[in-house]
């Protein structure tokens, strides 16, 4: 089959491998769609110490199951599948509990379990035992089902987050995940949502998803904006959907009182330390929290959400490439030149 290895530190190569081979416990998957993430880009660029080299990464997910083990039940040949990435150990106390993101295993795929950049990509036990693979109908794309990935994380950060009817949201960076919360707030209940962005581009195709506000963080107050929208108590919920420190740093300053901050983005490693104003979380009585990948639990309700059409990825498909072009697709990625990045591998 033909697969892209990353071989070293930026160099991904388009080769043939040998095609994997389920055992008597496992199925092979044909990938349809697969997404690239940024954490996709740290990899290529920096590594990660869960992924060996040569390594095939990809995470983002959708295909067609093809073969199964004479023991498999959870799929059979024909299904259309949605793969996520967290893979619970099932055995610690996290995993035992229904929290596997927080495993100190951390088993995920396109990680230690090899990934989707690849026509076929093997589904192991552990992966179909306990993993996130959720089979879908028709009516979904596989680029659409390869997106559940993405919007299983969005829902656990707002679930962290203490989303609930009534309260008022600021989402600050309308990458796809931003633009995804817009339509997850309201379906959870959220009476306003404040949108934030740097970016004119995303600004422009984030505007589809109709929230209430949009602010534009390099011409306006940030903050003045979110307090003077709320009526000057700031939002119950401020999640911070971009890597800035500067973001985590407005949130915790305009978040109300007894409101949560969601630190969703990551930042990167030579990023400088947050600057807490730690009288503001005691006088404020806020919460300020932290979320990270998801639960299959979690990637099961963002496929019947995306069937259901409750929220919308399609408005961010904005690229698609064969896998011969997976280096053009990774430049286009990195260059921010559009939202969601998607490769066909076998087109």
């Amino acid at each position: 089959m033909k697969a892209v290895l990353l071989t070293a530190p930026g160099q991904l190569v388009v080769q043939e491998a040998p095609t994997p081979e389920p055992d008597d416990f496992g199925a092979l998957m044909r990938v349809e769609s697969v997404a690239i993430c940024g954490s996709d880009v740290r990899i290529m660029h920096h590594g990660n110490p869960r992924v060996a080299l040569p390594a095939i990464i990809g995470h983002e997910s959708a295909g067609v199951i093809v073969a199964t083990g004479k023991h498999v039940t959870r799929v059979k040949v024909g299904d259309r599948v949605a793969v996520g990435a967290d893979v619970p150990c099932g055995q610690c106390k996290w995993c035992r509990n229904g929290m596997g993101n927080n495993c100190s295993i951390n088993y995920a795929i396109g990680y230690q379990i090899p990934g989707a950049f690849a026509e076929r990509m093997l589904l192991p036990r552990l992966v179909l035992e306990e993993g996130p693979v959720t089979p879908f109908g028709p009516e979904l794309s596989f680029d659409q089902a390869a997106l559940a990935e993405p919007l299983a994380c969005a829902i656990n950060g707002l679930e962290l987050a203490g989303m609930s009817l009534g309260k008022s949201v600021a989402i600050i960076g309308l990458g796809p995940i931003g633009c995804m919360m817009i339509d997850l707030a309201r379906i959870m209940g959220a009476t306003k949502v404040i949108a934030i962005q740097r970016s004119k581009l995303r600004m422009e195709i984030a505007r589809a998803y109709e929230a209430d506000c949009y602010i534009a963080s390099e011409e306006e107050d940030v903050v003045a904006r979110c307090l003077e929208e709320t009526g000057g108590e700031g939002p119950d919920i401020v999640m911070t959907t971009c890597g800035s420190v500067e973001a985590h740093e407005q949130a915790v300053e305009m978040v109300a009182h007894r409101g949560v901050v969601n630190l969703f983005g990551g930042l990167a490693k030579d990023a400088r330390p947050m600057a807490l104003l730690s009288n503001l979380v005691h006088y404020k009585e806020c919460f300020v929290t932290g979320s990270h990948g998801s639960v299959p639990r979690q990637h099961e309700l963002a496929v019947r959400l995306l069937e259901l059409g409750k929220v919308r990825v399609e408005p961010l498909i904005t690229h698609r490439f064969p896998l011969a072009d997976v280096h053009t697709a990774f430049d286009v990625m990195q260059g921010r030149e559009g939202m969601k990045i998607v490769v066909h591998p076998n087109e």
